[in-house]
This record gives C-alpha cells, sequence and structure tokens, in this order.
C-alpha cells in the first residue's frame, strides 16, 4: 500500500528530474518538492547535489511507487523522454519508437499519487508527431483520471531565459480549477551579451572548473544568477581540433557552416546536407538558438572561436551559479541541454499557485 502524506504546503513529485530544472522552478516558485525520480547517474548526482534534502529514486520508473500525496496543493509534474517527439528527430519520431512510450509511466505514478494537479512538459514536436496522436493520448490519459486539462506552447524567452526555446505544457486539475497559462514578463528579450559576457574569461578546450568572474555584472539577469558569488564552477568547454577552430574564424554572429569555405569542409560528403543549426555562431544582441546539444551543434561564443562553456549554456538556459553540474564533460553539456529552464517552469508553478 502506498504512503499517504499529509501536509499544509504544495508538495510535488519530480519525474524524469534529470539535473532538476523543473525542480529548481518549483523550488524558487514556493512548491517543495518531496521526491524525484531520475534512471540516468550522472544527472542524479547533479541532482543530489542541489537538492540534498530532495528523496531521489535513482532507476528504472517502472519500478517506482509513490506516496499517496494531499488531496489539495499537491502536483505530479515531469516531461518524459522527448527525443522521439523532437522536429530533429525525423528517423525514430513515430509510434515505433519505445521512448515515445514512456509517457504511460508517467501516468501511472499520477493515478497512484493522486495529485491535486499534472504538469506534463515536453517538446513542441509532441504537437506535430504521429499527427498528434501521442497528444490526444494525454489528454485522453488525464481525462480518464478525472483532470480537466489545457494545452499550451511557451517561448522561454518571453519569461527571462535569454533563449528562444518553445515548450509544450499540458496542465491539469482534478478539484475543477482552470490552470491559466502566464501572460509574458519581459517586454524586451533579455541578449546573449547581457546573459554570458561576465563569466570568466577561458580558451578552447578549457578544464579549470571554478574560476573567477571576468568583469562586473553586465545586466540585472546577470546580477541575479551570480547572487554574492565571487567564483563560478563549470567554466569546462569542449577541446576541438585546429580545422574545427579554423572553420569557426569565418562565422560571422548568426551564422553557420554555409560560411564556411569549401575547402574547409571537403571531410563532409555532402555540405549542402548539414542543417542550419550546425556551427551557429550566437548573436550578442538577441537571445540564444536553442540550447539543445550544444556540443554536437557546434554552438559557438559571440566574440571567441570556441564552443560554449558549460556554465555559459546554463546561463542560458536561466539556472543560477550556484547551481553545479556533475559528471564528465559530455554528462555535464547532456544535462544543461536536456533540462527545462527554471525560470520558464517557475511562471508555470507561479500560476498553478494563484490558482490554488
Amino acid at each position: 500500500m502506498a504512503e499517504q502524506i499529509n501536509e499544509h504546503f504544495m508538495l510535488a513529485i519530480d519525474l524524469f528530474s534529470g539535473a532538476g530544472g523543473m525542480s529548481l522552478g518549483a523550488k524558487q516558485a514556493g512548491v517543495k518538492t518531496i521526491q524525484a525520480v531520475e534512471i540516468d547517474p550522472h544527472a542524479c548526482a547533479t541532482f543530489r547535489h542541489n537538492f540534498p534534502k530532495v528523496s531521489l529514486f535513482q532507476g528504472d520508473i517502472r519500478k517506482y511507487s509513490p506516496p499517496v500525496l494531499p488531496s489539495q496543493g499537491s502536483i505530479v509534474f515531469g516531461g518524459p523522454p522527448c527525443q522521439g517527439f523532437s522536429t530533429s528527430n525525423q528517423r525514430t519520431r513515430s509510434k515505433i519508437n519505445p521512448l515515445n512510450w514512456m509517457f504511460k509511466e508517467f501516468f501511472r505514478v499520477v493515478e497512484e499519487a493522486c495529485p491535486e494537479w499534472v504538469v506534463f512538459e515536453n517538446v513542441q514536436g509532441l504537437l506535430e508527431t504521429e499527427k498528434g496522436f501521442f497528444l490526444s493520448l494525454i489528454r485522453a490519459e488525464l481525462s480518464r483520471l478525472g483532470y480537466a486539462d489545457s494545452c499550451g506552447a511557451l517561448n522561454a524567452s518571453h519569461y527571462g531565459v535569454p533563449q528562444t526555446r518553445t515548450r509544450l505544457f499540458v496542465i491539469g486539475n482534478r478539484l475543477g480549477k482552470q490552470f491559466v497559462f502566464p501572460q509574458r514578463t519581459t517586454k524586451k528579450a533579455i541578449t546573449v551579451k547581457e546573459a554570458i559576457f561576465d563569466l570568466p574569461s577561458i580558451e578552447n578546450g578549457a578544464s579549470v572548473s571554478v574560476l573567477s568572474y571576468r568583469s562586473s555584472v553586465l545586466s540585472d539577469y546577470a546580477r541575479k544568477l551570480r547572487g554574492k558569488l565571487n567564483q563560478c564552477s563549470n567554466n569546462i568547454v569542449t577541446k576541438n581540433s585546429n580545422h574545427i577552430i579554423d572553420r569557426y574564424k569565418y562565422i560571422f554572429q548568426g551564422g553557420n557552416w554555409e560560411d564556411i569555405p569549401n575547402i574547409l569542409m571537403q571531410n563532409y560528403k555532402d555540405k549542402e546536407r548539414c542543417h542550419t543549426g550546425i556551427y551557429r555562431r550566437l548573436r550578442e544582441d538577441m537571445p540564444s538558438v536553442v540550447i539543445g546539444n550544444f556540443r554536437k551543434n557546434m554552438l559557438i561564443h559571440p566574440v571567441e572561436n570556441r564552443g560554449l562553456s558549460v556554465r555559459e549554456a546554463a546561463r542560458l538556459q536561466s539556472f543560477p551559479d550556484r547551481f553545479v553540474f556533475k559528471g564528465s564533460i559530455g554528462f555535464q553539456q547532456q544535462q544543461v541541454g536536456n533540462a527545462v529552464p527554471p525560470l520558464l517552469a517557475q511562471a508555470i508553478f507561479q500560476n498553478i499557485i494563484k490558482g490554488i
């Protein structure tokens, strides 16, 4: 029999938590995550470091048994694996991909925990995968469990995140309360320059994690994420070979692989098959493009011929500098790219609290 939890404030369970972007957004909004579930050991190490008081179930969600949550003021939230729904994944973006069915475990936990609120997060591609087949199933599951739902796609740059990144949210309530999606909180989007130009000066292949800041803060956003720190961690960047660095030199801000001379791209069988996100140099005067797999896409610093550091990518995702990522550089990069921007999650949870 599932354990019964009785509390007098809003409690939550975070499923498929990753490094904890949604849990951080929940915490910033005043929601207390009591349990989290994640299978990746490196993401678990990061989650434990940053949320030492949260009970973390490390393992297969199919083996997780949740507690029964209070009938009011409780949430189950999370984003099942989204690779199969991503618009960049045309090869296995179908019913065949087993990852596309992990949402069933999400709703098993919802049924057992019986929270008041459900927050299901995923990529916008879920709207289009199999002509909306999976989204229809998700909403049908909510209805079967007695939840009235609202569905909407939000652009993170509208909520204080210096990144143009759209995420889909399906939010349900079983007590008849209608969720109202948050209005845009920023009139002017935060730029890459405002977000990262005060961070430590590093070079291609930098491997020293903790460094002092480059300069005084340049914006309210940087000031907020720095807090009272004099140094920050995760200032590490992939070491690219010399021929990759030579390519970077030809790419202007906002440009991509198309700016690279053909003679430097001869190892590509067909250069024209590169997608537009490859070798993208960020513009300092605009929000970042989607961080995602920023190492694989070779996102380039606006003014330096190198990739983004883990800390720079974390800033562009709205993680505060006190948030430490664990594991080798590849695992840190994956955790940052997979995360829900905390400020975007915070906006969602704040509106849930308003609806209590």
